[in-house]
């Protein structure tokens, strides 16, 4: 029996909590573990439980959900985060991926989009809602990279393992999935990654996918799926 993916839910509104593990119920493959409504219960819910996935709301009365996100993904890397807004604006949008949610649903569609994003941040996809029109995908990648020089010579200087791993993250791949690909451990991933970012002057995943994009190192076309 495949283990169910334990979800912590964030959110300040208890009706939208409610309506949210209604959602989550429709497929067994996830479990509601914990829910809190404000940023200081879930960072200590979020060291308790060790949640797989996190849905956050944007609006939270004590700490932004961005800010939040950041936060959560410091202390457990591995977990994956939706951001789950009523704003489909595109500079919520990239600050979230920045800040390293794996995911970013909109509010008024959360029925039909929750469920979808849940699954495909859990096999290390990126999701965004289907809503939020391919104009403001194609933006996305368009920002600039802060504190970032992008030039092919910073990618010679990776190694070919690196590099290898470089564009496996960029597409969105777990360490988990990458160190199996790779015959290696998911920490030797990660050291890999340090080493990556370091070197590339990078700060998030998102400056990772963007970089990789622009080098031409893997297809936008990942990021509207």
């Amino acid at each position: 029996m495949v283990e169910k993916k334990s979800i912590l839910i964030i959110d300040d509104h208890p009706l939208f909590r409610e309506g949210l593990k209604t959602i989550i119920r429709r497929d067994n493959s996830f479990k509601v573990v914990g829910e809190a409504e404000n940023g200081r219960q879930a960072l200590k819910l979020v060291k308790q439980l060790k949640p797989d996935l996190v849905v956050v709301d944007i609006s939270l009365p004590d700490i932004n959900g961005i800010q939040l996100t950041g936060e959560i993904r410091k202390l457990l890397p591995h977990s994956r985060v939706i951001i789950v807004s009523m704003h489909s604006k595109i500079d919520y949008i990239a600050e979230s991926f920045q800040a390293g949610a794996t995911g970013y649903v909109v509010k008024e569609s959360a029925s039909e989009g929750l469920l979808q994003g849940l699954k495909s941040v859990a096999k290390g996809e990126y999701f965004l809602d289907s809503s939020v029109s391919p104009q403001v995908i194609a933006n996305l990648m368009k920002i600039p990279v802060k504190e970032a020089k992008i030039s092919d010579a910073e990618y010679g200087t990776l190694t070919p393992r690196e590099q290898e791993i470089m564009r496996m993250l960029a597409e969105g791949l777990p360490s988990k999935e990458i160190a199996d690909k790779l015959f290696i451990s998911p920490k030797t991933v990660e050291n890999h990654r340090a080493n990556i970012m370091k070197k590339l002057s990078l700060h998030s995943t998102m400056e990772l996918v963007r970089y990789a994009v622009k080098l031409g190192l893997i297809d936008v076309d990942l990021w509207k799926d």
